[in-house]
């Protein structure tokens, strides 16, 4: 499993620009997200499918609220990493200056 870890990066969309933390987590084998947008509540999400193609993770994420799925690009180089997530209605959200989170 590649990119398993604490992320950060900066967003710029309509509705929040900031810094958005994703922890990248082995779930019984397969992968999870968690998000952390400060000072939002995230909708519900479903992981529906992950892709491994060389360092880059595509993922298609169900939004129930939305009844649309999202797609997740992301890929790793070292320390950092580069991305967007396409939601319905919003657009492509780019992920800016993405790099590993020490704890």
């Amino acid at each position: 499993m590649i990119g398993l870890g604490k992320w950060a990066c900066s967003v710029d969309t309509m509705f929040f620009s900031g810094d958005v933390t994703l922890n990248v987590v082995d779930k019984n084998g397969e992968y999870d997200f968690e998000i952390e947008l400060p000072g939002i509540d995230i909708p519900d999400y479903q992981v529906k499918s992950v892709e491994e193609d060389g360092n880059t993770i595509k993922a298609v994420v169900n939004i129930p609220m939305l009844g649309k799925d999202a797609d997740l690009s992301v890929t790793f180089d070292g320390d950092t990493f580069s991305g967007f997530l396409k939601i319905p209605f919003l657009g492509k959200v780019k992920f800016k200056d993405g790099h590993k989170v020490t704890e």
